[in-house]
């Protein structure tokens, strides 16, 4: 079903169930062993996929501490991605000539450390001093940006001044061609990030139309991300994230006029393929409609009447995946029918989507059970 396609997003109906995450890891393993995919992508700041990716190559460090710097307060500071890593980590020490890589492809949060920006600035000072005091200029204010909720609470007009700063600072690095090569295609990618970041965090999130132009721009630049990795490694690639960041088809255009799936679509073509995921009961963890307090465990009855769940969960198989690319006629337009959904994000409750399956997903993993994930210890 995967066939030649270079990048498969993988989605999850919750931010908080143990067999959405377990399953990324036995579909990224049968992935790498069998066909030859090399990178695990998630739904994180660059930032953080950096200092994984660096555990997973060296080993050094703790990775349980390396874990909870990097993902800390997200959806996936979860025994469950702890058991990724290390996995990840075992595999390239016994298999070095088959190195696999983990990568983040969101924004810099919660956090961009004093450390990410240095790899900025030390590179500009050593390959290019007199432009140095430049970016120390461009940065100031914004250097470190410790807790990127706090930092959106500051004035809109400092946050829009700091990311113009920022994308300054990433045009003045472009401009640069005579040291060339790797580390500067990469140093260029992390002050992407940060310009990223910074000008994610400069949109004005009390105004509704401010925040579909925001989630507009995030998911073009997570799309962005994933292919350049893409392209600058050749790797094979699994995408890690929530069915409404992998899928196609928006089921909330006035939040998310287009999606990650869409644009790397555009991009990739065929090469791209994405894959939604569904569940009829169990429980998951997620936070209030705050946003700021803790994860906690909710439970979800059996799906109701009229859902693509409900439906869905009347197969003889209490668990299976389908390819809705070849279903057959009377099935597809079931498929076709938009019909309440649950995708259920850092926030519960939540209302159903009205979702499309087929136009959405290439292919669709059905659960009929899941539990909460397990608190990273």
């Amino acid at each position: 079903m995967i066939g030649a396609a270079t990048v498969v997003g993988l989605g999850e109906a919750t931010h908080g169930s143990h067999e959405f995450f377990a399953l990324k890891e036995r579909v990224f393993r049968y992935l790498v062993d069998e066909k030859g995919f090399t990178t695990f992508a998630l739904e994180i700041g660059w930032p953080s996929g950096v200092l994984i990716d660096e555990y997973v190559q060296s080993g050094r460090g703790d990775a349980r501490q390396i874990l909870k710097e990097a993902l800390g307060g997200s959806p996936f500071e979860r025994e469950e991605f702890l058991h990724l890593v290390e996995w990840m980590r075992d595999h390239n020490r016994c298999s070095p000539g088959r190195r696999v890589h983990f990568m983040g492809d969101d924004v810099g949060a919660p956090r961009v450390g004093d450390d990410f920006f240095e790899r900025v600035t030390g590179y500009v000072g050593r390959h290019y001093p007199q432009l140095l005091p430049r970016f120390t200029e461009l940065y100031t204010g914004l250097r470190p940006l410790d807790d990127a909720i706090a930092y959106m609470g500051g004035p809109l007009p400092q946050r829009q001044r700091l990311a113009a700063g920022a994308q300054q600072a990433l045009a003045l690095l472009e401009a640069q061609q005579g040291a060339g090569g790797d580390e500067f295609e990469w140093t260029v990618q992390h002050a992407r990030s940060i310009a990223q970041t910074a000008t994610f965090l400069a949109y004005d999130f009390g105004d509704a139309k401010a925040l579909g132009a925001a989630e507009l721009y995030r998911d073009q630049l997570m799309a962005d991300n994933i292919a350049w990795w893409q392209r600058h490694t050749g790797h094979r690639m699994l995408l890690s994230a929530h069915d409404q960041h992998v899928a196609y088809v928006t089921a909330d255009p006035e939040t998310y006029p287009k999606l990650q799936g869409a644009f790397l679509r555009d991009v990739l073509g065929k090469a791209y393929l994405a894959i939604g995921t569904t569940f009829d009961q169990g429980s998951f963890l997620s936070q209030d409609k705050s946003l700021d307090g803790p994860w906690v465990k909710f439970t979800a009855d059996a799906a109701a009447p009229g859902s693509n769940e409900y439906v869905l969960d009347q197969v003889r198989y209490p668990d299976y995946f389908l390819d809705t690319r070849s279903a057959p006629a009377a099935a597809r337009a079931w498929l076709d029918t938009a019909r309440p959904t649950r995708q259920i994000g850092t926030a519960y409750p939540c209302p159903l989507d009205n979702v499309a399956i087929a136009p959405s997903y290439d292919l669709l993993i059905h659960v009929h059970r899941v539990r909460e994930a397990d608190m990273l210890r």
